[in-house]
């Protein structure tokens, strides 16, 4: 499903973010929109966190409901 491939996308750049604020304490998301308490900031953890709620559901689905996902393109 391609909202799944999508919302896997955002949260690993989501990951990345975090590990360059982990190991560097540099935020990419604050430099890039100007600030982490900008509005495009605050829209962009946003998103990434929607993407990853959304990728909770992939680990409750079992292996032939996506396999019979991917045959099915």
């Amino acid at each position: 499903m391609i909202l799944d491939r999508i919302a896997l996308i955002i949260t690993i750049i989501g990951a990345l973010n975090w590990g360059s604020i982990g190991l560097f304490s540099f935020d990419i998301v604050a430099w890039i929109s100007g600030g982490a308490a900008t509005a495009v900031a605050r829209v962009i953890y946003t998103v990434v966190a929607i993407a990853g709620i959304w990728c909770i559901s992939l680990l409750f689905r079992s292996r032939e409901e996506y396999i019979s996902d991917e045959n099915h393109r």
